[in-house]
């Protein structure tokens, strides 16, 4: 019986879906982010958020290690999630100690690391081609 290489693609859908949930939650943390400048009710929602953020940060790194595990693969995307959760948290506790001026731009970092991770996950995986010339 041989071992698989790759994950399953039930394993790649999930991967992908907690990937979009994550980068969601974190638009949606920018979008609330604003609101807590006009209205009394933006607090309550970015504090809410950033429970479904944090949650949906360690839900991407279950995916990651569910599809890392089953065939042996690469270990690189398990190590960006956990960079992520790392980043994450250091948002969260700027966040609770009322660090704007660090707050901010990390919202900022994160969710373009994770859109970028998106658009990777979501591109269709091309080879590269060997040229004749170099054999």
């Amino acid at each position: 019986m041989s071992r698989t290489t790759t994950s399953s693609p039930r394993t790649a859908s999930f991967l992908k879906v907690t990937l979009a949930l994550q980068t969601l939650c974190l638009f949606f943390q920018a979008s609330t982010a604003g609101a807590l400048l006009t209205s009394s009710r933006g607090y309550l929602l970015h504090d809410i958020g950033s429970w479904v953020m944090y949650s949906a940060a360690l839900l991407y790194l279950l995916a990651t290690v569910l599809a890392w595990r089953p065939g042996g693969g690469s270990v690189r995307p398990v190590l960006y999630a956990v960079g992520f959760l790392a980043l994450a948290s250091a948002q969260v506790a700027l966040g609770v100690a009322h660090v704007a001026s660090l707050h901010v731009p990390l919202g900022v970092v994160l969710f373009t690391l994770s859109t970028l991770a998106l658009v990777r996950a979501l591109a269709p995986h091309v080879r590269p081609r060997r040229s004749a010339a170099g054999a």
